[in-house]
């Protein structure tokens, strides 16, 4: 579990950008690139390194809540762990 005050941020290999022919966001890395959907870039729009886990879950919370707050925490936690593992996320309080 990645702790609320945890202030997550894109790693410095990793930069986040808009696709022109698509319009999707990508988020890019050495030699690869990860084609977003609009929930995935709003969370790492999010993820500046100034802003608390606690608070990117609530401020996702007023667009994409349809249900409890906890079930929105789980999938912001997991998405963020799994580019985290990928070393495309740091700030997660495990490093």
């Amino acid at each position: 579990m990645i702790p609320g005050s945890a202030r997550p941020r894109l790693a410095k290999k990793a930069m986040l950008r808009l696709d022109k022919k698509t319009g999707n966001k990508v988020l890019l890395y050495p030699e690869k690139g990860l084609v977003l959907n609009a929930t995935g870039a709003a969370i790492l729009e999010l993820c500046d390194g100034e802003r608390a886990l606690s608070q990117i879950i609530a401020t996702l919370a007023t667009t994409y809540t349809q249900g409890p707050v906890e079930g929105l925490a789980r999938e912001v936690e997991s998405f963020l762990g799994a580019l985290a593992e990928r070393g495309l996320v740091e700030g997660l309080g495990d490093e």
